[in-house]
């Protein structure tokens, strides 16, 4: 009789015991996605929005009358600005470049840092270019409006248990000094 009721007994303890780690598993899992999330979206957000108020401004400068945008590619745009007013863009920091090298988004700012990270784990960095009447262009002194499409994955720690995670942000940008 003791021994029956001792298999009773451990049969109930791992059926509860079971049940708790299933129960813990998930709430781990949802824990791991829920902040992939938030870390893949402010990633994203923030990327973006430095990226539009960087080609909002392009083309600065009292002097300066050639294109904004010097090269318009993709996934690749290289912005100008003459922030000394000496009619060149050839100074440090005059011409930036956003470009998507394997998963990183950079920023060369050509102030002798090099390619400077922005975001880890970007999958796909589009760039579109539209002329005044909305209409696509690829030449660079036509281009007044950028689309802008990132979409991106968790880069941390918590990406293995939260795969398949991404965020997609996509944005329209005038050019105000063109």
């Amino acid at each position: 009789m003791v021994l029956h009721e001792m298999l009773v007994a451990l049969a109930v303890g791992g059926t509860v015991m079971a049940v708790t780690y299933a129960t813990l598993e998930h709430g781990l899992r949802t824990y791991a996605v829920g902040a992939a999330r938030v870390e893949s979206q402010q990633a994203a957000r923030s990327a973006i929005e430095r990226l539009a108020h960087e080609i909002r401004y392009a083309g600065r400068g009292a002097r300066w009358t050639d294109a904004a945008i010097a090269v318009a590619e993709p996934s690749r745009i290289v912005l100008a600005s003459d922030l000394d007013d000496d009619g060149t863009t050839s100074d440090r920091g005059e011409q930036v470049t956003w470009q998507l090298v394997g998963t990183v988004l950079r920023r060369n700012s050509g102030t002798g840092a090099g390619a400077q990270p922005v975001i880890n784990g970007v999958r796909v960095f589009e760039l579109r270019y539209f002329d005044t009447d909305g209409a696509p262009t690829s030449v660079v002194t036509d281009v007044r409006t950028v689309e802008i499409v990132l979409v991106t994955e968790p880069a941390g720690p918590a990406s293995s248990l939260a795969q398949g995670v991404t965020t997609q942000v996509s944005t329209r940008v005038r050019l105000r000094n063109r």
